[in-house]
C-alpha cells in the first residue's frame, strides 16, 4: 500500500536540496536565462563533488556490489522499501522550484541513464554507469525525436546496420531537440543513447536503442537551439555519418524475431515509464514556485485564503490560487504513485503518461494564472514570474506531448491498439 509520508532518508536529503536551490539556484536564476547556453559551473561542479559519494553508493546498490539485501536481518529488509524513484522524484522537484533549467545542467546520466536502466544487461549498466561515480562531471542524453519523427516514433528513418567484418554498428541518420545533447556529446566520458531502426520494413519491431560514447568519429552537434524557456540547459541537433559503435553497445537483443510483435520498441518505450514522472516533477517544482510566490505577495496585501469556506462567498482571487494549489497538489499525488509502482517494479505506463499529462497541463495553467494576478509587473522582467511561465510549457511538450499521454492513457484504459483511436 502507498504511504504518503515522505521517508525520512529523503527527508535529510531534500534539507540539503532546499538549501542549494533557495541559496545557490534561484540567486542566479536571472542569470543564466539572459545568457543563453552559459553553463552554471559553479554549481555544477559543487552538486557533482556533493553527490559523489552518494552516487557511488547508489550505484553499488544498483549494481549489487558490497552488503546485499540478503546479507541483511530481515527485519532491517522489511523496513527499508526501495525508494529510488521516489527520491529522485523529490530532488529533481525542489532543484526545479530553484529553476528548472540550471537543474538540466547538473551532471548526471539524464534520460541516458534512465534508458540503459530500464533495458539495459547489467555488464552494460556497469560499464555505462559507473564512470558517473567518479572523476569530472559528465552528461548523458536521449536522442529519439528527427526531423520527420516526433511524437509518432515509430517512424525514426536513422539507421544502425551491423557491418559482419568488424562487428560493428553503423549509425546515419539526424536527431534534433536532444536535452543537454551537446555536453553529452562532447564533454569527456559523455554519451548519448541513439533510437535507431537495424530494419525499415519492420517497422516498430526494428528499433532498437544504442550507447554512442562521446567523442565517437561520426557523431557531431550541427547545431544549439534558441529556446523559449528552459535556457540554461542545451538543446541540440546531432548527426549521425557513418558513426561506428562496438555490436555490444546496443541496448537489449539486436534480433527482429517476429515482425507483427515490438518486443524490442517496447523495450525502449519503458525509458518512459520511468522518466516521465521525473519530468513531472520537474514541472511541478516550477509551478510549486510560481504558486507560492503569488501567495505570499497577496497575503502580504491583506488577501487571506479561508479554506472550508463554500466557493460562491470567495472572491475570484481567492478561488484561483486556491485552485491553483489544487491543480499542483493533484499532480503531485499522480507522480508519487507512479514513481511508488517503479519503485516496486510495477508496470507503470498508464500512471506514468497520467502524472505527465496532468503535470504538464497544471504547471502550464498555474504560471499562466500566476503572471495574471500580479499584473504589470507578472508581465515584467523584474520578477521571475514571466520566466516561470516561460519555462512551464515545455514540460507539455517533451517527454510526449499532452496529447500523445492522453492517448496513451485512453488507449490502456479502453483496451484501444494505436491504429483504433488516434
Amino acid at each position: 500500500m502507498i504511504d504518503f509520508e515522505t521517508p525520512s532518508v529523503i527527508e535529510r536529503n531534500l534539507t540539503m536540496m532546499k538549501m542549494v536551490a533557495e541559496g545557490m539556484i534561484r540567486p542566479v536564476s536571472r542569470q543564466y536565462d539572459e545568457n543563453e547556453h552559459e553553463k552554471p559551473w559553479d554549481y555544477i561542479n559543487m552538486v557533482w563533488e556533493t553527490q559523489k559519494p552518494m552516487n557511488k553508493k547508489n550505484l553499488d546498490r544498483q549494481l549489487g556490489r558490497g552488503e546485499t539485501q540478503e546479507e541483511k536481518p530481515k527485519a532491517e529488509k522489511d523496513k527499508r522499501p526501495p525508494i529510488g524513484f521516489m527520491m529522485l522524484a523529490h530532488v529533481i522537484e525542489t532543484m526545479s522550484w530553484g529553476d528548472a533549467a540550471i537543474y538540466l545542467c547538473t551532471p548526471d546520466a539524464g534520460l541516458g541513464g534512465t534508458a540503459i536502466e530500464a533495458v539495459g544487461t547489467p555488464e552494460q549498466k556497469e560499464r555505462f554507469l559507473t564512470r558517473f561515480t567518479e572523476g569530472e562531471p559528465k552528461w548523458g542524453a536521449m536522442a529519439i525525436t528527427e526531423p520527420g519523427a516526433g511524437s509518432d516514433t515509430a517512424a525514426i528513418q536513422c539507421t544502425a546496420t551491423l557491418d559482419p567484418e568488424t562487428n560493428e554498428w553503423i549509425l546515419n541518420g539526424e536527431k534534433i531537440f536532444v536535452t543537454s545533447g551537446l555536453m553529452a556529446a562532447q564533454e569527456s566520458d559523455g554519451f548519448v543513447v541513439v533510437w535507431a531502426t537495424v530494419d525499415r520494413s519492420a517497422g516498430r519491431a526494428g528499433i532498437k536503442s544504442f550507447v554512442v560514447e562521446a567523442g565517437t568519429p561520426g557523431m557531431s552537434v550541427t547545431k544549439v537551439e534558441e529556446k523559449l524557456g528552459i535556457r540554461a540547459s542545451d538543446t541540440a541537433s546531432i548527426v549521425f555519418d557513418n558513426c561506428r559503435i562496438p555490436f555490444d553497445n546496443i541496448l537489449g537483443s539486436p534480433e527482429v524475431q517476429d515482425r507483427k510483435k515490438t518486443k524490442g520498441f517496447k523495450g525502449a518505450m519503458q525509458t518512459f515509464n520511468a522518466s516521465r514522472p521525473l519530468v513531472a516533477s520537474s514541472a511541478i517544482g516550477v509551478g510549486r514556485a510560481a504558486f507560492e510566490f503569488v501567495k505570499t505577495e497577496l497575503e502580504k496585501n491583506g488577501v487571506e485564503f479561508p479554506y472550508g469556506v463554500p466557493r460562491h462567498k470567495l472572491t475570484a482571487v481567492q478561488r484561483d490560487v486556491m485552485d491553483m494549489e489544487a491543480q499542483l497538489k493533484a499532480a503531485w499525488l499522480l507522480v508519487l504513485r507512479a514513481v511508488w509502482m517503479a519503485d516496486m517494479k510495477m508496470n507503470n505506463p498508464v500512471e506514468a503518461s497520467m502524472c505527465k499529462a496532468k503535470a504538464g497541463e497544471a504547471v502550464t495553467w498555474i504560471t499562466q494564472k500566476a503572471v495574471e494576478l500580479m499584473g504589470p509587473l507578472g508581465y515584467s522582467r523584474k520578477l521571475l514570474l514571466e520566466k516561470w511561465m516561460r519555462d512551464a510549457k515545455i514540460n507539455d511538450i517533451f517527454e510526449g506531448t499532452g496529447q500523445i499521454n492522453k492517448l496513451i492513457v485512453a488507449r490502456r484504459i479502453l483496451g484501444f491498439r494505436s491504429s483504433q483511436l488516434k
